[in-house]
């Protein structure tokens, strides 16, 4: 999705939605989407031991599924995996193991939170996913649907692929990382990222490597332990809390054998059979009967037959040597196949069987070699992480079988719209209460919220909802953490809830975290985030409530983007305000403004739109203008150059609608055809195909026109035909 971005834009993007996701996961008390899974083997223990290599002591990244090995020939999976966001079909989940092309030489594999890498018998190494963070090693940060090899070296042995950093070993004992590394977490003495593998010091005895979610724990041949990275839990296991960018000895024991690192914690095992944990222990991952972290290494009970160890993002499993699974922690999803959703606070026997071989798990995604050298990969695939080409919806599809759809808008994760009976849907991601179901379960097809029948519009920001009633009333519920709901406080809400007594709300637009209406007397109200000045209230303090912009009685619709406001008045001038850094006010420069600015003298503006860092309007003659951020030609100009100030979208006049979203546009002209253009690495365009385009392009839409295109601020499109 941030592929295409400029450093810096791609840089804000990352650190913006991995700081919200967290919190945003914390706060609603769940993880990442979760799958788990178990796989059977029937190879030889050599065999067996390498697949056990690939997803267990190498395997590590913010995991929150479980899986494991069985001898006996048998597929298992158990969690959820879903999100739906198109609300067409569950778009991020392959529930049944897929096969990855047709090699059948796949050796060893390790799945992170969104990207895979495998190896295969003749020493090559391949990686495949999203690649924000160049945790691919291919020496950019382009997304691959499908396996591409890394360089051209054939002496790989082990991989272990995390959120977005991954390292590996060489037949010669040298280690190997490359991604992201703002905690230091490749290991080579700095907060450098890297796109290509780049070697760990210059030791050649390291034999076992695992990869958590920003850091990495690793054994040497000598049998000691050394871990690297962020340490905020403790996770380095190094008695205190410090980063560390350089390799560290964890005590002076040498007789640690595997090594598994997880989101914020790590486990390993030692000679004698004894099992350590230590890091983060919310939801009590290290197994120790308490949810108190440890920043040292700490025994589970006194058994001493544990063999394998796969610590996953908020749980853990492990084998014993009597073929038995257990797992601990985390079971808000199942990922503890223990046939409930209850955490567990200490090892818990999975089942009866005793033919467990190796325990392991994958962030949304999991995959694991066969005895026969084919690959096979389940899970999500939102951004390719299966290798099984590109599975988002490419062309327009249609969202079940009504009929009866009225408006739309598309966030970054959910979707909602309207039907003519005045009923309300919603669909897709639910973390936070943002499809006003009642709870926070995801949706992968259309659900009605509640049962009013007097809706007359919604609008859809990043992780929250809005929308007005025919009675004037003002609603709103979903994520809440800057005031976005403006109910006066930042609790998230599940289902709707008024916005004070208001029965003059006319309109309303939802950017990413922040929201703006207007009221049937003219006037512009705004609430929530506000760290750029967009709420338009001359300083840059969130609301929780909403606030009047200035005295002006004769706004329109506003147009909410990313971090700035556009809105035009009745007067057909146009005014924008909060951030600017790619130029999206149009003013000229690339200044931030706290307070409504006119855009140029012209008063003949009819509609705008806010992007997340881009606008687009258009005008009374028909015309289309476009200006700001153009990193992925969303500006419909032909290249990529950023404007700003207002640049006309060619010379037709006969444009009705726009839509500016993340990194791409869709505009409806009077004959009722759909044109997008832009950033199109999710199919978001709807041509068929993953290809940006810098000018628009019409669309073949099913039955031929559209009356209504979507709002939308995420890399979704949608519209009514």
């Amino acid at each position: 999705m941030i592929t295409r971005l400029s450093t810096a834009g791609r840089e804000l993007r990352r650190g913006i939605h991995a700081g919200r996701g967290l919190w945003r996961r914390a706060r609603a008390g769940r993880s990442w989407l979760l799958l788990a899974v178990v796989v059977a083997l029937s190879a030889p223990p050599v065999a067996a031991y390498a697949a056990f290599v690939a997803t267990s002591d190498n395997a590590g990244s913010a995991w929150s599924a479980a899986g494991a090995y069985r001898s006996g020939g048998a597929l298992y999976g158990w969690g959820d995996g879903k999100a739906g966001q198109t609300g067409a079909i569950d778009l991020s989940a392959n529930l049944a193991p897929q096969t990855v092309g047709a090699a059948t030489t796949w050796s060893t594999v390790s799945t992170g939170t969104n990207h895979t890498c495998a190896i295969r018998t003749d020493g090559t190494l391949w990686c495949w996913g999203i690649n924000w963070g160049g945790h691919l090693g291919l020496g950019d940060w382009d997304n691959r649907s499908a396996p591409v090899q890394v360089g051209t070296a054939t002496t790989w042995s082990t991989v272990s692929t995390g959120t977005d950093h991954t390292c590996a070993t060489r037949t010669d004992g040298t280690l190997w990382c490359w991604g992201a590394n703002r905690s230091g977490q490749l290991g080579v003495g700095d907060s450098a990222d890297r796109a290509s593998p780049v070697q760990v010091g210059a030791d050649t005895t390291w034999s076992k490597i695992s990869v958590g979610g920003w850091h990495s724990c690793a054994t040497r041949s000598d049998n000691t332990l050394w871990c690297w990275g962020g340490n905020w839990n403790g996770q380095l296991g190094l008695g205190d809390t410090t980063d560390r960018s350089s390799p560290t000895q964890v005590g002076s024991v040498t007789t640690w054998t595997k090594v598994s690192a997880g989101a914020h914690h790590s486990c390993a095992t030692r000679t004698d059979g004894t099992l350590w944990c230590w890091g983060a222990n919310w939801q009590g991952q290290l197994g120790l009967g308490d949810n108190t972290e440890r920043t040292s290494p700490t025994q589970l009970g006194s058994a001493t037959t544990w063999s394998t160890i796969g610590a996953g993002g908020y749980h853990s499993c492990a084998t014993r040597s009597d073929g038995t699974l257990w797992c601990w922690g985390w079971n808000g999803d199942g990922q503890l196949a223990l046939g409930d959703t209850t955490d567990r606070l200490a090892p818990v026997q999975v089942g009866t069987a005793t033919d467990w071989s190796a325990a392991a798990g994958g962030g949304y995604h999991s995959c694991a070699p066969r005895s026969d050298g084919t690959l096979w990969c389940w899970g999500a695939h939102g951004f390719g992480q299966l290798g099984l080409g590109d599975s988002h919806l490419l062309t327009p599809t249609q969202a079940g079988s009504a009929t009866s759809w009225g408006t739309v808008s598309g966030g970054a994760y959910h979707s909602c719209a309207t039907r003519t009976d005045g009923t309300l849907w919603c669909w897709g991601l639910n973390a936070d209460g943002e499809l006003g179901v009642g709870h926070t379960n995801d949706r992968s097809s259309p659900a009605q919220v509640g049962s009013a029948t007097t809706w007359s519009s919604v609008s859809v920001g990043a992780h929250h909802t809005c929308a007005t009633r025919t009675d004037g009333t003002l609603w709103c519920w979903g994520a809440n953490y800057f005031g976005q709901l403006a109910l006066g406080d930042n609790s998230a809400r599940t289902s709707p809830a008024q916005v004070g007594s208001a029965t003059t709300w006319s309109s309303v637009d939802a950017g990413v975290h922040h929201s703006c209406a207007t009221r049937s007397d003219g006037r512009l109200w705004c609430w929530g985030w506000n760290s750029s000045g967009q709420l338009g209230l001359g300083d840059t303090t969130d609301r929780s409530s909403p606030v009047q912009i200035g005295s002006a009685t004769n706004w329109r619709a506003p147009g909410a983007g990313g971090g700035h406001t556009c809105a035009v008045r009745t007067d057909l001038s146009l005014w924008c305000w909060g951030g600017n850094w790619n130029g999206q006010l149009g003013l000229g420069d690339t200044t931030d403004r706290s307070s409504p600015a006119q855009v140029g003298s012209v008063t003949s503006w009819s509609t705008v739109s806010g992007g997340w860092a881009h606008s687009c309007a258009t005008r009374t003659t028909g015309a289309l203008w476009c200006w700001g951020d153009n990193s992925s030609g969303q500006l419909g100009l032909g290249d990529t150059t950023d404007r700003s100030s207002p640049a006309q979208v060619g010379s037709a006049t006969t444009w009705t609608t726009i839509n500016a979203a993340t990194g791409h546009s869709c505009a409806t002209r009077t004959d009722a055809t759909l044109w997008c253009w832009g950033g199109n690495w999710d199919g978001q365009l709807g041509l068929g195909d993953t290809t940006n385009r810098s000018s628009p392009t019409a669309l073949t839409i099913p039955g031929g026109t559209v009356k209504h295109l979507g709002r939308g601020e995420g890399d979704t499109t949608l519209a009514i035909g």
